[in-house]
């Protein structure tokens, strides 16, 4: 079982160990949430400036954030599902801030690649379907985000 992934930096800051990393990352978080073979997710990392770009124009939200996730197998209202043979899951995108992860590691006291780890994380159960709008909600996404990450070996002390 595994993804497809295309993981670019567009700031060319990480090393290509901290790709690969993260590319092994979302690797075992799909097998450890049994997301289907060959389903299908992009990473970009990307400045302060171009995530608040994308925030202001899809949140309506006018600063830099640390990551957003888009979605692709949710059916917005309104929408008709696609039913196609052997047609691959595509889960969707997830955009991470490589500035506000530098900063939050900074501010959290822990690895940028402890950072850069969660935020993958996070994203990648945001198109899982995982949320945090509500308490429950929250309790739940941040509690299998925390067990991904320790079982993987990047806990909070990473």
């Amino acid at each position: 079982m595994s993804l497809i992934l295309d993981i670019a930096d567009e700031t060319e800051r990480l090393s290509d160990e901290q790709l690969a990393e993260m590319e092994k990352l979302l690797q075992f978080a799909a097998k450890e949430e049994n997301v289907a073979d060959q389903a299908e997710v992009s990473v970009t990392i990307v400045t302060n400036e171009e995530i608040q770009k994308i925030n202001k124009e899809y949140r309506g939200k006018d600063y830099p954030t640390d990551v957003i996730s888009f979605a692709l197998e949710e059916d917005g209202e309104g929408e008709v599902e696609i039913i196609g043979a052997d047609m691959p899951t595509v889960l969707g995108d997830i955009i991470i801030s490589a500035d506000k992860a530098k900063e939050q590691a900074e501010e959290y006291g822990h690895s940028l690649m402890r950072e850069l780890g969660f935020l993958t994380v996070h994203g990648f159960l945001h198109l899982l379907g995982y949320d945090h709008m509500t308490e429950e909600e929250e309790k739940e996404m941040f509690t299998k985000q925390k067990e991904l990450l320790n079982r993987y070996g990047l806990s909070r002390s990473s």
